[in-house]
Parts: C-alpha cells; sequence; structure tokens
C-alpha cells in the first residue's frame, strides 16, 4: 500500500521502490565478492574497478533524476530538501572512507606492509574528497533553510575537525620524504584522525541548528518518509561504489609511487 497523501503511482510506492533499491546494491556487493577472489581478477582483461565504477555512475545518474523529478518534496522543506538525497550519501561515505582509513592504518602500523599504506593514501584521499562534497553541500543547504552559509553548529564543527584532521595527513605524507618515517608517521596520525568520526556520528544528537538525526542505525527508526527514503539508499549505493573506483585508482597510483621511491638495491660485492 503506497503512503497516504502522495500521488497513488507506481514509482511512489515504497514496495516497488525498496526491492529496486536493494537489488541494485546487491548487484554491486556480489560483483566486489566475485573479484575479491584473486584467481577471478588475474583472469580480467581489464582492472577488476572499471565496471563498478561505470555501474556506481550509471546509478548515480538515475539516483539523481529520481531524487530529482520523481521523489515527492521534503514535507517542511519542500524541493530544497531534495539536496538530502545527495547529502547524505556523501556524508555516511566520507565516514565510511575514513573509517576504513583508520583500519588501514592500523594495519599498516601493525603489520608495516606498503599496501597497507597505499590504501591509507586511498582511502584518506577519497574520504576528504567526499567530506569536501558534504560541506559544500551542507553550505547551500544551509543557506536555504538556516539563511547563513556556515555557523559553528556541534555537528558543522566536528565535521570540519574530522576533514582538518585528514588534510593534515596527506600534507604530513606530503612533506616527509622518508619512506620508512612516512609509513609510521601516516599511521599515528591515521589512527588519530579516525578518532574523530564516531564524534562526528554522535554530535548530530548535540544542541543547535542542525536538526536530530533522520536515521538511526541503533534502533532502525527513521523520520524520513520510506518513498524519501529509497532514493536516498539508492543514491548511497552510487556513492558507495564510485568510492571504490576512485579507492582502486588511487590505490594503484600510491603503490606505483611507492615503488619509485624505494632505493635501489646495492650491487653485489664479488668475492
Amino acid at each position: 500500500m503506497c503512503c497516504a497523501g502522495y500521488d497513488p503511482t507506481l514509482w511512489r510506492c515504497p514496495i516497488t521502490g525498496w526491492p529496486l533499491t536493494i537489488g541494485v546494491t546487491l548487484l554491486g556487493l556480489a560483483y566486489l565478492l566475485v573479484v575479491a577472489v584473486p584467481s577471478v581478477r588475474k583472469k580480467l582483461p581489464f582492472a577488476w574497478e572499471h565496471p563498478l565504477g561505470a555501474y556506481g555512475l550509471f546509478l548515480l545518474v538515475t539516483g539523481n533524476y529520481l531524487g530529482l523529478f520523481f521523489a515527492p518534496g521534503e514535507k517542511f522543506m519542500g524541493d530544497v530538501g531534495r539536496i538530502l538525497h545527495v547529502h547524505v550519501p556523501a556524508a555516511w561515505i566520507a565516514m565510511l572512507a575514513f573509517l576504513i582509513a583508520g583500519i588501514c592504518a592500523f594495519g599498516s602500523l601493525w603489520s608495516g606492509k606498503r599496501s597497507w599504506d597505499s590504501a591509507l593514501e586511498a582511502f584518506a584521499e577519497v574520504g576528504v574528497m567526499e567530506a569536501v562534497l558534504l560541506c559544500i553541500l551542507g553550505a547551500i543547504w544551509g543557506r536555504a533553510t538556516w539563511e547563513t552559509w556556515w555557523t559553528w553548529d556541534p555537528r558543522l564543527t566536528t565535521t570540519a575537525v574530522m576533514l582538518l584532521a585528514f588534510v593534515g595527513l596527506l600534507l604530513l605524507r606530503a612533506v616527509v620524504t622518508d619512506v620508512e618515517r612516512r609509513t609510521t608517521w601516516s599511521a599515528v596520525a591515521g589512527i588519530l584522525a579516525t578518532i574523530n568520526v564516531p564524534i562526528t556520528y554522535y554530535s548530530v544528537d548535540k544542541a543547535g541548528l542542525h536538526q536530530a538525526a533522520s536515521e538511526n542505525f541503533q534502533n532502525a527508526e527513521s523520520a524520513i518518509d520510506s518513498v524519501l527514503r529509497w532514493v536516498m539508499y539508492y543514491n548511497t549505493a552510487a556513492f558507495l561504489f564510485i568510492m571504490v573506483w576512485f579507492a582502486a585508482r588511487r590505490w594503484r597510483l600510491a603503490e606505483v609511487r611507492a615503488e619509485a621511491a624505494m632505493p635501489e638495491a646495492l650491487p653485489e660485492v664479488s668475492t
């Protein structure tokens, strides 16, 4: 049964939208599981991330079309609320990228393997990109709803601190030329920067201009109508798969640079 108060057409009915969102998400995740097998990746005639990136781009285009032209406006904000279809996914994916960067930092510090360090650089950079997009979209939304581009609201402040912490991590990697020191210092900085992620997530419940959390993953509560939610989660899947594509490409570049930065082996001394 469709939501009361909305035009009862097929596309507005949540029972139609949710299977679509779940289906496209599971399809992308299934591809990730398949290419996670090394023997499968080796047989591919192309980089494994390219199909996923193209798929994510397709979802992003169709998801934004749904958000702009099919999903109804938000109950209180009207059409201004349509920005949530990209603002919220950008926030979630930025925090996810930073969390993965923190895991990579721990892995790098624990194992000392170069691949962990390259993954840390990749996910930190992609997280910064998503967080910058988050702040830009948030400023546009804030100007329309609060009549100001920026305010030192707890959520905005903690988001800015989180972003600057990872920007600092990338700057640290840029100025430290010694490979071993850069790896160790980056891992420590990455772990410390990741502490800001849960602080940012829970800061939305603190008093301020920013509205309370619309989605509550702890008890599956939501203040968003189901029709709006499935489109927002559809776009979240798009952001997720594009993030993986960017991270994979950035990881490959980091590996090439790390290989080039390795000192040449000393010539063998004949006896």
